[in-house]
């Protein structure tokens, strides 16, 4: 064979071999492929320096992705091919400033494509540089780019990212053309813009308009929406309507099987398990993300036992591994059932595989391990220095300590955090004082709540003050508590009222009493429970006439006290 035949091989084969190697994460294939490169002559030619350079970045190495195209720059006119593989390369590996660095290099020597725009809008966009985003733009119109949908796309993404909704919604109404993914694209950035309040109808408007220019929702369009559903009535009604959507349109048979789980997960977020349990049922084959959104689901109900039933099913029946998530998914119904005998088998499956150092599943099993009221059992688990502890695991510890009643252990426990520079938020704010509550440790849960407003500038909520009160109240401290009260920067609510009512009970305190019960009734008219606490306050007074005004009254509203209900578990 002819040498420039040979060559001519190499050149069309290097590549394709190259390909494939970086597919299956094969650093000596790359290698041997690289040196072949080089004992061909090949190393400057730009389609192999082009392949060489995506192949070191698949295998993570684009600092080598950089030697080749040195390589191939210092022995060649510049490519655009070549640079754009670089450009590529450091986009895939997160490398975005130096993307925009390199692009600033290309734009010296050659004029860029819609490709090389593309990849430069996106690491702008990551960067959140709106500046160097609108030079891209304003680049792309001077060289007539503007019909370049994917382009388009990259740009309005890049506005969202920069926080420029007016210019990305201007720039996606001006777009010739609309592609599914410039739909798709814009809902989502849309939505994410929106943050946690996110206004469903308006997402329900752009689908209808997506609708009407003839674009057919494809499965990634029906799951952002449906992400959208489920928080409220509103919302809910738009869910189903995009569940008869799938259905009318023949899409539930083979359709995305992610579609199907997001369904049960907005029927989740709408309490309506029956509905999500009825898509589980229709799936020709589920996986482990399909039988957690149900397990979720269940958990979140308060249904613990079928949670419980559909995790062991899970295994026994469709034989499938649990996943992180699926274990700190069960564990709190695991903890409410106090199912010691299943949340040990799920600590045992967390050392067997692995697992022990993951810091979400450990204060899972923290959790667990305290509403099963083996203390001991959490605190090997909080002790084991094998993993990294996080705020929440001191506050999970913490309030372990608080409920069964060891405030001392938990305010050793919570000094040692604020030593530990951890920062302190409202929340583990409110389960130190919970602690110092129920011990009945009123003089150190003062200077504790003096150390969170001073020392750390926490806020006091609506749930720290009357945890405060209920604090003072049980210590027997009722003015005390009232004056904190009376001093509090935001009008008390009814739990606040509701903490020193308790309190003036057990210490059979009338005055209080009377003055808490009052501004319950105000504050909460249609709540029963006050009803009911009032009519037997007047009848352990024995003022009968008031108890009977009182019953009057709750049937006159309709009103009826819940009956209490307990069961033991053997």
């Amino acid at each position: 064979m002819p040498l420039s035949a040979t060559l001519a091989a190499a050149v069309a084969d290097l590549p394709r071999l190259l390909r494939l190697s970086g597919d299956l994460g094969s650093l000596p294939l790359v290698r041997q492929s690289h040196a072949a490169s080089i004992t061909f002559g090949l190393g400057g030619h730009p389609v192999v320096s082009s392949a060489l350079i995506s192949a070191y970045a698949l295998l993570r190495l684009p600092s080598i992705s950089l030697l080749v195209f040195r390589y191939h720059h210092f022995h060649q006119q510049p490519n655009l091919v070549v640079f754009n593989s670089l450009l590529a390369a450091f986009s895939r590996n997160g490398l975005f400033a130096q993307t925009i660095y390199f692009f600033r290099q290309l734009r010296l020597w050659l004029s860029p494509d819609q490709f090389t725009l593309s990849i430069a809008a996106k690491a702008a966009a990551e960067l959140t540089d709106g500046r160097t985003g609108r030079a891209i733009h304003s680049l792309v119109t001077r060289l007539g780019f503007d019909a370049d949908t994917v382009l388009s796309n990259s740009l309005m993404r890049m506005y969202f990212r920069c926080e420029s909704s007016n210019d990305a919604c201007r720039l996606f109404d001006e777009m010739p053309a609309r592609s599914v993914a410039s739909w798709n694209a814009f809902i989502l950035d849309f939505a994410n813009l929106m943050g946690d309040v996110v206004d469903a109808s308006r997402i329900w408007e752009l689908l209808r308009r997506m609708q009407s220019e003839g674009m057919k929702p494809d499965s990634f369009t029906i799951s952002t929406a449906l992400t959208l559903c489920g928080v409220d009535d509103r919302s809910q009604q738009h869910g189903k309507q995009i569940h008869c959507f799938v259905l009318r349109n023949n899409l539930s048979v083979g359709f995305d099987f992610h579609v199907k789980c997001c369904l049960i997960d907005m029927y989740r977020r709408a309490k309506r398990m029956d509905l999500g349990r009825q898509v589980f049922d229709e799936l020709d084959s589920r996986n482990v993300v399909a039988w957690t959104s149900l397990i979720v689901g269940y958990v979140e109900y308060g249904e613990y036992k079928e949670a419980l039933k559909l995790f062991q099913e899970m295994i026994s029946r469709d034989g499938l591994l649990p996943n992180k998530i699926t274990l700190v998914s069960v564990l709190p119904a695991v903890g409410s059932l106090s199912s010691l005998a299943n949340g040990k088998q799920i600590h045992g499956f967390v050392i067997r595989f692995g697992l022990s150092s993951d810091t979400s599943l450990n204060n899972a099993l923290i959790d667990m391990y305290s509403k099963c009221g083996l203390m001991h059992y959490a605190r090997s688990i909080f002790d084991d220095e094998c993993w990294q502890k996080d705020a929440i695991s001191w506050s999970s510890m913490i309030s372990s300590y608080g409920v069964h009643g060891k405030g001392d252990q938990a305010i050793t426990l919570f000094r040692k955090m604020s030593s530990l520079n951890f920062k302190i938020d409202h929340i583990t704010g409110l389960v130190i004082l919970s602690a110092c509550a129920r011990g009945c440790l009123a003089v150190e849960g003062l200077e504790i709540y003096n150390d969170l407003v001073n020392d750390h500038a926490v806020t006091p909520t609506v749930e720290i003050c009357s945890c405060m009160v209920d604090m003072l109240g049980r210590a027997g401290l009722l003015h005390h508590a009232l004056e904190f009260i009376n001093s509090m920067h935001f009008a008390p609510s009814a739990s606040v009222w509701g903490a020193l009512f308790s309190a003036s009970v057990i210490h059979n305190d009338r005055q209080m009493q009377e003055l808490s019960y009052n501004f319950l009734l105000q504050l909460e008219p249609d709540n029963p429970s006050n009803y009911v606490s009032v009519s037997n306050l007047h009848a352990s007074s024995e003022k009968w006439d008031f108890v009977n005004k009182i019953r009057v009254r709750m049937k006159e509203q309709g009103l009826k006290k819940v009956p209490g209900s307990s069961w033991v578990t053997f």
